[in-house]
């Protein structure tokens, strides 16, 4: 009984073994097929980008007008009934908002109206998301619609494309940040002339470091498009100066504000406003005394900076599969700048904990009210106003 006893566990025990080396074989393969395909799809997604080295400047350290505070923290919230990305707002002569929001992926959006109580209705079906928003002097709504281009919104809602192309037939396929002048000229910005916006391919721009945008001019009294810059890096917010001499656009991957010159001596030329600022700048407003804020996606990532002069590494970066993508911080950065651009003030969330972006602002009343690209509510901020 006992050899037998001792045969039959041997017997077990030596399938066992076979049992455990077959299984462990079986893991074996399956880990080099997971990471043969894996090595497959980083090679696929890596010959879709075709990047240039850029070797930014070092980025300066947050002191003096830009030494770290908790003042954005102050905020309150306006929700946006599941919406997201607030990118521009702006009032009507009653003092209801209006801003474009869109859904998780961006395949879908509105233009959204919230009364000064807060009730919230949509004013427009865009089918798509709307960045930049103005209203013109006969109270029609202007707006950058991802679907139809540049658009005119009348008080009851008949909508008109005023461009969707550019006078090369280039299509705007992310138009951004708008302003209008008093004489009536729209000055806007397109990011892509190559690709509508989803998260992926906003990763590749950033990346790629390619000139695909531009800053527009249409004259709708005589409904022509001119191009003022060809060839801008994730061109995104725009304002007229004050005095309506210049417009300020930034530049979010070059980390700088550029001015374009529409008055004066320099009339047609293109200057660096603002250089080397310490995040990815996005929208900019001007307050009544002339002077501006400027919001910001996040600060800037040190490994980004690091890789971004290293063209095979920025391959194999945007080759990773999406759950190892580096992820933007979650920190919000407001800025109070000059006439001249110097930096007054910089109001922060360095947690993000209230706002973890803060790339659209816009002063009102006393208010600075705060959005971004994906943000699920507007920010509401009380300001000294002087």
């Amino acid at each position: 009984m006992l050899f037998r006893f001792v045969h039959r566990n041997f017997v077990l025990a030596i399938l066992h073994c076979i049992v455990q080396k077959c299984f462990k074989v079986k893991k074996l393969v399956l880990s080099l097929l997971a990471l043969t395909a894996l090595c497959s799809m980083l090679s696929l997604n890596s010959c879709a980008i075709h990047p240039v080295a850029w070797q930014p400047s070092k980025v300066l350290p947050f002191e003096g007008e830009t030494a770290l505070n908790e003042k954005l923290t102050q905020t309150t919230r306006i929700h946006l009934n599941g919406w997201l990305g607030p990118e521009d707002i702006v009032f009507d002569s009653l003092g209801n908002l209006y801003c474009g929001v869109h859904n998780e992926d961006f395949s879908d959006g509105r233009i959204l109206k919230i009364s000064v109580n807060n009730q919230i209705e949509e004013f427009y079906n865009a089918g798509s998301w709307v960045a930049g928003l103005h209203f013109d002097k006969n109270n029609n709504l202007i707006a950058l619609s991802h679907k139809q281009g540049l658009i005119s919104i009348s008080p009851d809602k008949k909508v008109s494309i005023l461009a969707d192309k550019d006078e090369k037939g280039n299509r705007f396929f992310i138009p951004n940040g708008l302003d209008i002048a008093s004489d009536g000229k729209i000055y806007f910005t397109n990011t892509s002339e190559i690709s509508a916006y989803n998260i992926k391919y906003g990763r590749k721009l950033i990346l790629e470091m390619k000139p695909r945008g531009a800053l527009y001019c249409y004259n709708p009294e005589n409904r022509s498009l001119e191009t003022l810059i060809n060839g801008t890096y994730f061109g995104n917010g725009v304002v007229l100066s004050k005095d309506e001499s210049y417009v300020l656009m930034a530049e979010t991957t070059k980390y700088r504000v550029l001015k374009y010159w529409l008055k004066g001596e320099k009339k047609g030329q293109t200057e660096i406003f603002l250089d080397n600022l310490q995040g990815f700048p996005n929208g900019i407003s001007v307050r009544n005394d002339g002077t501006y804020w400027l919001g910001f996606t996040t600060k800037r990532n040190e490994a980004l900076d690091k890789i971004h002069s290293k063209v095979g590494m920025k391959k194999f970066v945007y080759g990773l599969p999406n759950f190892l993508q580096p992820k933007a911080d979650k920190f919000g950065m407001i800025q109070h700048i000059s006439i001249d651009g110097k930096i007054i003030e910089t109001l922060f969330d360095t947690k993000g904990i209230l706002l973890p972006e803060a790339g659209a602002v816009k002063e009102y009343n006393g208010y600075l009210y705060i959005g971004g690209d994906v943000l699920p509510y507007l920010g509401k901020l009380k300001i000294d106003s002087k």
